[in-house]
């Protein structure tokens, strides 16, 4: 199955989960999501290029640049999973996996430049910022700023 990439008007749905993966790496969809929508100018609130992507940009010695000529030029989320697996630092598949695990369990709550923050932004939330992660605080931070509607 192919799925299409498509710049998704992100001033009307949130993008990808940043746990959903691509080549095995997290990140990966909602960077493209944010890539194509900056694009087309229909990014809304989100940014591309943005401290989270570039954690994935780092892990395999790439930069938003070369990232966004990517996405410019898959036609499908799987076309960039093999250009992901393919260019920068090489990575085996136990390293994406590894390191994949490791970012979506990540939290602000162990740098303190960014704890208070964080504690804030769960806060506003519902959310504990002691037992919830990054990805948690983005994907009920979606949620709440694109509720679904009562069927």
């Amino acid at each position: 199955m192919t799925t299409p990439i498509i710049a998704l008007d992100l001033t009307k749905q949130a993008p990808h989960s940043p746990r959903s993966r691509n080549g095995g790496f997290a990140i990966a969809n909602r960077a493209a999501d944010k890539c194509r929508s900056t694009l087309a100018g229909t990014q809304g609130e989100y940014h591309y290029n943005c401290p989270l992507d570039n954690q994935l940009f780092t892990f395999k010695g790439i930069d938003g640049a070369q990232f966004q000529a990517a996405v410019q030029g898959a036609k499908t989320y799987e076309d960039l999973g093999v250009w992901l697996q393919g260019h920068g630092t090489a990575r085996t598949p136990t390293e994406i996996k590894a390191w994949s695990d490791e970012i979506e369990a990540s939290s602000p709550m162990k740098n303190p430049e960014r704890r208070d923050q964080f504690i804030n932004n769960c806060g506003h939330l519902g959310l504990n910022p002691q037992t919830n992660s990054t990805f948690d605080w983005l994907e009920a931070d979606d949620r709440a700023s694109f509720p679904r509607k009562a069927m």
